[in-house]
This record gives C-alpha cells, structure tokens and sequence, in this order.
C-alpha cells in the first residue's frame, strides 16, 4: 500500500508524463517551483544541458517533448523522504531509448528534475548477456581464429576501411571512450605520440601518485584488482592501460601525431592528416574527438633572461626526478597540485627548495577530502556498483552542487581550523575558492588552483621548503631569478609548475583559428569567478556534446568524469552511425575565446 511521499511522487510523474504526451506544456511548467532546474543528458534534448526557472523549463518542454514519445514510466527502488525533500528514481522509455531520471520535490511542486538515455534500443552494448559467442561449435572450413580476425580488422581499419571516429589523444580519457565505442560497434582509431600506451602517466615525475582513490578511477568494463592500494603509483596506472588497450582491443596507433584536420561540409566528413612511423597517412573519419585532455601545450612566462640561466630550467611536465639535486638550491614557480609534489621530491632527495607562489590555492588534507566520498570499499561491499554512483553524482545539476560545496567547505575550514591557522600563518596566501564553493567546484571552473595535501604543507610550515609568496619572477638571471619585490634567489634548477594552454589552443593549430574561435572556449562553467568568465552556462563548456563544429567533439577531465561521459558521448556517436534522428535542444552558442 503506498504512503504519502510514494503517492505524492508517483502524481507527480503520473501527470508530468500524461501532459507530456497531450503536449501540454504550461500544465507540465506549473508542476514545478520557480526556481527549479531541469538537468538532461541527451534523453529529451540530445544534448547535456540544464535549464533553471520555470520559463527556461517551459521553454525546453515546449522544444523538445512534441518529438519524445514516452511509452512507459515506472518508479524504481524507495521513495525517499529527508527533511523538506522528497525524492525518488525512476525509469521511462522512448521509441528509440531506455531512459531514467530522478525526480525532487519540495511541497508537492519539482526542485530538481535529472533525465538520462541509459541505452539506445536496438543499439545496447555487447556486454553480459549480449556479448558475442566467440567460438562455433561446429567444423568450419578455413576457420580463422580470433587472432586472425583482429590482425585482419587492425590492418583494414584506417586503410582500406575508414573508421568512423578518430580519436586524438590516448590517455585515460581516449582509451575508454574507444572501448565504449567498441561494444556498440562504432569503428575508431585512436592516435597517440607516444611510443607505448600508458606513456601519458608514464612518463611523468617519477614520484607521482593519483589523488583520487582507487575505486573513484576505475575504468570502463574492467575494474582494478581488489588487492590494489587505495592510492596508486602513475607508473602502475601506466601498465594498467597498456594491459586495457590489449584486452580491449583498442585500435591504437603508437607515435601517431595528427599534424592537421579539416572538415568537408559537403562530404560531411574530416581529413585528418597523421604522421605515422615517419609517414604521412590520411583518414577519412566522419567525426573527430580531442582527447588531449583538459589542457593543452605547457604554459611558460615570457620572462626575461630565460636564455641566460646556466643551470637547469625545465617546465614541470618535463621535470623526472629529483635524484641528482642533492644540495642543490631549487626554485619551483607555482603552487597547485605539481608545484607541491616536485617541492616534497626535491627536498626528500636532500636539496634545497624554495615555493614561489604567485596566486592563491586552495588546499585540503587527504583524508578530510576523502572522508565525504561515496566511492568507498564500503559501498562496494554493498553491491552498489560505480556506474550507479556516477549516475547519482551526475543526477545533481552545477548550480545545485555549488551551493551544497559552499555549506560543505565552510565545515571543512571550521574542522581543520588549526592546520589552515599554521598554513597561513607560514605565509601561504589560501583559498577557498572566489565563490567558497570549495575544490570541486575550482576544478569545474578551471580544472586547477588545488592541492590535495599529501605531506607538502607540513615542509611550508615547518620551513624546510622555503616559501615566498605574493610575488611573480621579475626576471631570470645566470645565476637565480629575480623576484618582483626586487629581492633574488640562487638556483641550480628553476622549475616552472605554471600550467597549461587551454584545449582551445591545440584546436587552433590542428585544425584552424577561425574553427578555434567559432568553438570557443573549452571547460568551465562560466561562474564569473577568475579564469572562468560568465554568463553561467549551466553544463561546462563543449564538454562531450555537440559544438558548435559540426563532426567535432572533446573529451576530458579526470579519471571519474571519463568513464562517466564517455557513456554519453560514445551513445551520441552511435545514434548518428545508426541515422537515428538527434535534433539537438539547446544548440551551443559561441563562447568566445577570452
């Protein structure tokens, strides 16, 4: 027998479906408050989008509910009530797919609305009960094996047969969208410069660990070993995807760099130039995918006397190791995430480190960050499964999160109180965030200003990595660096942890600056704080959607966010492979290049 909030949502869902299907849009607006916000990835906008406020709703209603067709719906699992809120899960279907969303309710009207695709029918993943046979048992005249099969495909693919997608960039990122790609059947390349796959973590600083812990970063189909640690070495992370591309049976291509793309409108198809073992090879893909990752070529200060510096000076995606700098004095420009690790490197192998820290960070020990997520062994001893936490972090829109983020850190600063009072106190300019809405949310707006504390901040406060804050580097002398308080400091090694251009860059030189500026910027929310300039975008920038380039797509972001929208982007793809029709709600505006 259903109690109240069971019944309250299932009227709710009843009626939001029943004037969807009469078309009645300003009944279906009326269900919802105000200030309300409707998230959607692709299930009725093919798009990822989000829209707030009743008019914006009504709006998206009336733009995309005439072509739906919702067959059934259905509440899954417990209706749950918690203080004013009332909220379930629910699962609907359309002629093309099976979908689920999340409905909130606050006095009986909708706060928050999350839709998904969950599979497109016809076109499911070939995993479990659909996986292919593999072996016939019967006699079979020249029979090929599955070796045989895969060495015929690999050297088809790009030669005589063209494949569908070229994916350009074989980190984490690129790797599992080819292996979501695979299990529906969409033909890709991935291209990489690397010698070996797994090089993108590889050959970084030899000390680097992930900061995430190890059951936030699986990846696609395959899951770490129960016997891993909780945090993991780059180079294990590394080996991992090189075994993944192997049994994946990713179609990547090694020292493979794209030098140059262009899209042919009438053919709607790209050219996509690669240099290849030495050689130029051309594909002929009908969408293209940059999965360089959040950002692009290293970023290095125009400072003067660069040349003049007699010892070492490399920027931090060139730094190894800091074995031979014993004694030595060193000077780290930056103090995020790299800036930290190469500083703790240095001073454990005996030099002498100063921090010059131009900006302020937000910082957090591990295990206070940590202690709030859900991806823990313990919800995996209770069956709960990664897809379905991605899928409830993703039920919760940015504008949401960012208030929960602003709560959540104000609790994080009161906790921690002490250690912030030392870390200040030493000197070091903090932050929370311009808005206070904590790492997540920097990392939304920017992808950087951070540091996870892995034991750095105790060598600030301690003093054995000496700290100048509040200043920029004046100029680079043969023997140090000047700083802009006019004050200078002896160096052996000057390392530039300064970051990165932006993907936008890379799209300017593969492609064309006129595409780079049609496209605009990648990632960010358009949060009006510093590096992310509005308005407020809703959903981050040209991130695994359709851009304003028709056949171009990016993908990126750390390990967590990969797996996740690759899911949804690999399905946009495969829906256009398949000619279904994707009418595109919320066709994306140009966000110019600051």
């Amino acid at each position: 027998m259903c109690n109240s909030v069971d019944l309250q949502a299932n009227n709710w869902l009843t009626e939001f479906f029943q004037c969807i299907r009469l078309n009645k849009f300003d009944c279906v607006a009326n269900l919802f408050l105000d200030n309300a916000c409707w998230r959607d990835l692709l299930a009725f906008s093919w798009n990822i989008i989000t829209v707030a406020g009743r008019n914006d709703i009504f709006e998206m209603l009336n733009g995309t509910c005439p072509r739906i067709g919702v067959i059934e719906w259905k509440i899954t699992g417990e209706v749950i009530e918690e203080s004013n809120e009332t909220s379930c899960w629910f699962n609907f279907s359309t002629p093309i797919a099976k979908c689920k969303g999340k409905l909130s309710l606050i006095d009986g009207k909708c706060s928050v609305l999350f839709t998904s695709i969950d599979e497109l029918i016809g076109h499911e993943e070939a995993v479990l009960s659909r996986r292919e046979i593999g072996y016939v048992n019967a006699a079979v005249k020249d029979r090929k094996t599955w070796l045989d099969i895969k060495s015929e495909r690999e050297q088809r693919l790009g030669d005589i047969e063209q494949p569908y997608v070229v994916i350009v960039g074989g980190g984490q990122g690129g790797i599992g969208l080819s292996a979501r790609l695979g299990m529906l059947g969409v033909t890709n390349i991935v291209l990489d410069r690397n010698k070996n796959a797994g090089d993108s973590w590889r050959n970084r600083y030899r000390s680097l660990y992930l900061r995430n812990t190890v059951w936030q970063d699986h990846m696609p189909y395959l899951e770490f070993p129960d016997s891993w640690p909780i945090f993991m070495s780059k180079d294990r992370m590394a080996d991992w995807l090189e075994m993944y591309v192997k049994v994946m049976e990713i179609n990547y291509w090694v020292s493979s760099v794209c030098v140059g793309a262009k899209y042919l409108t009438d053919r709607e198809e790209w050219i996509v130039k690669v240099k290849r073992n030495g050689k130029i090879v051309q594909l002929r893909p009908k969408h293209l995918v940059i999965a360089t990752g959040m950002s692009g070529n290293p970023k290095v200060p125009d400072i003067e006397g660069l040349k003049l510096f007699r010892g070492v000076i490399c920027h931090s995606s060139k730094y190894k190791t800091a074995l031979g700098f014993a004694g030595k004095d060193c000077i780290v420009i930056g103090s995020n995430s790299s800036a930290h690790d190469i500083c703790m490197d240095l001073w454990e192998h005996g030099a002498n480190v100063t921090m010059v820290q131009r900006s302020e960070t937000l910082v957090v020990r591990s295990e206070t960050f940590f202690e709030r997520s859900q991806y823990t062994q313990t919800a995996a001893d209770s069956g709960i499964k990664t897809a379905e936490l991605d899928i409830v972090g993703a039920a919760v829109p940015y504008q949401v999160m960012r208030r929960q983020m602003i709560s959540s850190w104000m609790q994080i600063a009161k906790k921690d109180h002490e250690y912030y009072r030392r870390l200040v106190e030493a000197g070091f300019k903090l932050t929370f965030g311009q808005d206070q809405s904590g790492l997540e949310m920097m990392y939304m707006y920017r992808g950087s200003g951070y540091y996870i504390d892995v034991g750095a901040t105790e060598l600030i406060v301690s003093g054995a990595v000496k700290l100048r804050s509040g200043v920029s580097i004046k100029c680079i002398v043969d023997d140090g660096v000047i700083l802009s308080d006019n004050s200078e400091l002896k160096a052996d090694l000057i390392v530039f942890a300064t970051g990165y251009q932006p993907m936008s860059s890379l799209v300017s030189k593969l492609i064309s600056p006129e595409v780079a500026a049609k496209v605009g910027e990648c990632w960010g929310l358009g949060s009006g704080t510093k590096y992310d300039p509005g308005p407020w975008q809703g959903e981050l920038r040209n991130m695994w959607k359709p851009t304003a380039q028709n056949g171009l797509w990016f993908h990126g972001g750390g390990l967590t966010q990969s797996r996740l929208y690759s899911r949804f982007l690999a399905m946009q793809l495969k829906a256009r492979m398949e000619n279904i029709p994707t009418p595109v709600y919320g066709v994306p505006n140009m966000h110019h290049l600051q």
